[in-house]
């Protein structure tokens, strides 16, 4: 057996594609989930049972539970991908986001520590370009200064810097990759990229009547979360440990991101108005939607305070890590989920209308 993974957050998008890839490595993959009545584990439903993945029980709230894990797999890396991620939802829950995104990255390298792991095992911890928040500099790199500009973003920058800590004092392999944006067809349903994704898809086959969107002019660099992962390991293989911007080096509009989903869909968008009254107007495609308002902006959905102007400059990946950004073109990406979103939305709605008509059949007694 080759080398031994330990991944926190294995459950999601970037968990998920990392497992895949370490298990194609030759790797022994372990996966922490935590204890819930509600199974989260669809994106590796598919991987269980495989020989070399195991799951085991613990929580980043919980520094016991960690250590115990941590002992029994005496990993030789360890990816945190764990972490409470949506900005919103740390404006509305700011101390679990703090619990979670700042002092669970202090709870591992304190359980490699008590385990007597820091001298041979390596640690990535999950860094994010919310860091540049109220940027200072475009494009964003290395040495940009940090501007945190929500409670996500500054729980993140305390991971950042501890783990910069524990490097200096203890000697130890750990380090952050600042990754800007990157999603999937396994991103969470409520992250903008793919509430986009999937309301073009319900929108043409008739099951949404409209989408509603925050600020339109929002820019961010978007990259594919399966490329990303690669990065990730990259990292844990070089002589010495350095933090490193994973981006694209292209940027978009939200307007924009939403504008080439609908015309993956089969839809043309007129853009009208501006701000708050700025709408989405379908010019081409089914005929009942022709002339009808499909996308619109809604007050609720601004952040207190909103980064704007995200984009990041990958030139030190590229060049120490050996890693290619275009892999997978911004088009490309928009043009994946859509499809697969399209696929998902059909399937969703031949379920329903089985359902329908068995629910029918067994009122008129036509089965039992």
């Amino acid at each position: 057996m080759g080398k031994r993974a330990l991944i926190t957050g294995i459950t999601g998008q970037d968990g998920s594609f990392l497992s895949e890839f370490l298990l194609n490595k030759g790797y022994e993959v372990h996966g922490i989930i935590r204890r819930s009545s509600v199974d989260f584990r669809e994106r590796i439903a598919h991987l269980e049972g495989k020989p070399g993945f195991h799951l085991h029980f613990a929580d980043l709230g919980d520094s016991m539970s960690i250590v115990k894990v941590v002992g029994q797999v005496q990993p030789d890396e360890i990816y945190n991908l764990a972490a409470q991620s949506h900005v919103q939802v740390s404006f509305d829950a700011p101390e679990f986001t703090a619990d979670v995104d700042a002092v669970g990255v202090l709870r591992i390298l304190e359980a490699v520590r008590a385990c007597h792991l820091e001298k041979r095992c390596r640690i990535y911890q999950a860094s994010t370009s919310e860091l540049y928040g109220k940027v200072e500099a475009v494009p964003q790199n290395e040495e940009t200064p940090f501007h945190p500009y929500s409670p996500y973003a500054v729980a993140k920058l305390y991971g950042y810097w501890i783990v910069k800590e524990y490097r200096e004092a203890y000697g130890m392999y750990c380090c952050s990759g600042i990754l800007f944006n990157h999603e999937s067809e396994r991103r969470g349903e409520t992250f903008v990229t793919r509430k986009i994704t999937l309301a073009a898809a319900r929108i043409a086959q008739g099951l949404q009547d409209r989408l509603l969107l925050g600020n339109l002019s929002s820019k961010r660099d978007w990259g594919y979360a399966r490329d990303y992962v690669e990065c990730m390991w990259l990292m844990l293989q070089q002589e010495r440990p350095d933090d490193y911007v994973i981006a694209t080096g292209v940027q978009h509009t939200v307007r924009e991101f939403a504008d080439l989903a609908f015309r993956h869909v089969g839809i043309t968008l007129r853009w009208e108005g501006e701000g708050a009254d700025e709408k989405g107007i379908c010019t081409a495609g089914p005929d009942r939607l022709v002339g009808k308002i499909l996308v619109a902006v809604s007050p609720d959905f601004y952040r207190p305070t909103d980064v704007v102007n995200l984009l990041g400059d990958p030139s030190k990946a590229r060049r120490e890590l050996g890693w290619d950004p275009a892999r997978t073109s911004f088009e490309q990406l928009v043009a994946l989920m859509a499809e697969a979103d399209m696929a998902k939305v059909a399937a969703e709605g031949a379920a329903a209308k089985v359902r329908t008509n068995l629910a029918e059949y067994l009122e008129k007694g036509i089965v039992k």
